[in-house]
Formats: structure tokens, sequence, C-alpha cells
């Protein structure tokens, strides 16, 4: 059964947070609030909770979902060899609308699609989401929307888009990015950082802790500053 709460209550947020923490631990997949959009998520560890939560955007493996996590340090134990460029921007845009792609650990036993490898982090700046990160750990997270929809920005957006197919909504209020704008990603797999996705973050703000990050139209600064970055 499908069950929402309204998280501006402390009593319906306490309530919410632990039958989120349940349905995470039963490989269920759940809606949550970020500071972007509204996601939903599912246990990162689990390659079937993550299978339904693609089948619940309607998405398949070539399509893996970003990985949500409750702090910085949690870098290190995910992803390996990171770039020291992709850790100075973790320091100044963590928590924030900042998804890097890094290599993955490959000790870990999970399967979040075809990856090639590599895993895309972020820490969301949402006190709902880090304290439910805090409780579950890891999160694959991925926009709560039916694939080829908006993105939702309220979790009635998201329960007319997923229905019966989330077992948890916590409900926030509208996300501040009315657009259905996400995070900025960056590719931190290679010898230079490059962006493909802007979002709320600008290339610009991006270049004033690595200079030498291409934008998403592949070109790289001139001379430290950025002469035009794309719009969100």
């Amino acid at each position: 059964m499908t069950t929402s709460y309204d998280c501006s209550d402390p009593a319906q947020r306490r309530e919410g947070l632990a039958a989120a923490q349940r349905a995470v631990s039963l490989k269920q997949c759940v809606v949550l609030p970020t500071d972007t959009v509204y996601g939903i998520g599912a246990d990162a560890f689990s390659p079937q909770a993550v299978a339904t939560l693609l089948a619940a955007k309607g998405r398949g493996r070539n399509m893996p979902p970003p990985v949500l996590i409750p702090r910085i340090q949690t870098l290190d134990g995910l992803a390996t060899d990171v770039h020291p460029d992709a850790r100075a921007l973790a320091e100044a845009f963590w928590p924030g609308g900042l998804t890097l792609i890094c290599h993955a650990q490959p000790s870990l036993t999970w399967d979040l699609g075809d990856t090639l490898g590599t895993v895309a982090l972020r820490m969301p700046d949402d006190d709902v989401a880090l304290e439910l990160l805090t409780l579950t750990g890891p999160l694959a997270v991925s926009s709560a929307n039916r694939t080829g929809h908006p993105a939702a920005t309220t979790a009635a957006d998201a329960a007319g888009q997923l229905e019966e197919s989330v077992a948890v909504y916590l409900d926030a209020g509208p996300r501040t990015a009315a657009d259905g704008t996400g995070s900025t990603i960056v590719d931190a797999t290679g010898g230079t950082l490059s962006v493909v996705r802007q979002g709320t973050i600008p290339l610009e703000r991006l270049r004033e802790v690595v200079p030498g990050i291409i934008g998403i139209d592949g070109a790289p600064a001139t001379d430290g500053h950025d002469a035009g970055a794309p719009s969100a």
C-alpha cells in the first residue's frame, strides 16, 4: 500500500522517515525530496530494488541511476581513483546540485545497470533527504517521473506519474527548481573534467574552483574564464 507523509509536520516526518527506511529494507521504492526535484529512490546495493526503480520509470539498464550519499566522506567508499579536481568540486558544492561521475569501487557488489565501471554520486542539500540517507545508506535515486515526462517538483506530481510503484512518498513541499532543472553533471573519469549536463550550478561557478573544466559544448575555458556558459 502506498502512503504519503507531510514532512512539514514533525510527527509525520518521523513516521515517514521510519516508513521509508522500512520500505528501502524491503527493496521497495520511495519518493523523497531533494534540493532540485523530487527523486525516486531504492537500495543502491540491491539489484532487485534498482530493477524495480528502473521499471517504475519505464527506463532500461542503459540509463543507470545516480547514487545519493549522506556525507562527503562516502565518496571514497563508493569511488576509486577520485580526480583531485572532482574532490575540489565536491568540497565546494556538496551538499548541492552537483553530480560527479567517478570510477566505481570494483569491490562493491551492486548492479546499477550498464555503468561501464562508473558511478554518478551526489550529496543533496535537503534535510529530509540527508536524514533518510543517514538511516538507509546510499540510495540509487533518479528523478521521480516516468521517462520522457517532466521531472516532478512536488510529491503530488511524482504520485501522479509513479502511483502504486512507490511504497512511501515523503512530501516536503514544492522544490525550488520549479522549472524541473536537475543537478549539473560532471564527468570526472578522464584526465580533464567535463560537464555532460548543465543544471543548477552554472559553468562559471565550476570554473571558479576548476578553471580548466570543459563545458558541455566541448569548449575549454579561455584565460580561465567562461566565455558563454549554456543556460540551464
